[in-house]
């Protein structure tokens, strides 16, 4: 901030214009900075979301396993009536299934667009519109 000490304090048009161009370009460095941090973060939130519906499939396939594994169980039960192994097959299955679509509803949740969304830096970017569309008064510059 260069000031001539003939003006009285008041600083030169160039100044002025010197001033907002470092001011506009550290602003938008930090608008750039700040939408990156939020970008990375989101890519996190997006694999976290990914690998708990890969987990969720995983554990479906599971169940499903543990369905035909009951089903061939209770055939087999036909001929062995004392011996009902395929209960035990349908309760992990019934709770595989459950953890399973426990797991790929919050993944999804964690993939929904709302979540992926930099909030900040739309927020920051409507404050700095709305700095700029105010007109500089300033009792430092003539007129």
């Amino acid at each position: 901030m260069a000031v001539d000490p003939r003006s009285d304090g008041r600083r030169t048009l160039a100044a002025l214009l010197r001033d907002l161009a470092e001011g506009s370009a550290s602003l938008v460095r930090g608008e750039v900075r700040l939408a990156r941090l939020e970008l990375s973060t989101a890519a996190g939130a997006t694999a976290r979301g990914t690998a708990f519906i890969a987990v969720g499939g995983v554990l479906l396939l599971l169940g499903t396993l543990a369905l035909f594994t009951g089903v061939v169980m209770l055939i087999g039960d036909q001929w062995l009536p004392r011996d009902q192994y395929w209960i035990a097959a349908l309760i992990f299955l019934f709770v595989t299934g459950g953890v399973a679509v426990w797991l790929a509803q919050r993944g999804r949740t964690m993939l929904s667009p709302s979540a992926l969304a930099p909030h900040e830096t739309v927020a920051t970017l409507k404050e700095d519109t709305e700095w700029l569309k105010h007109p500089l008064t300033s009792g430092a510059t003539s007129s």
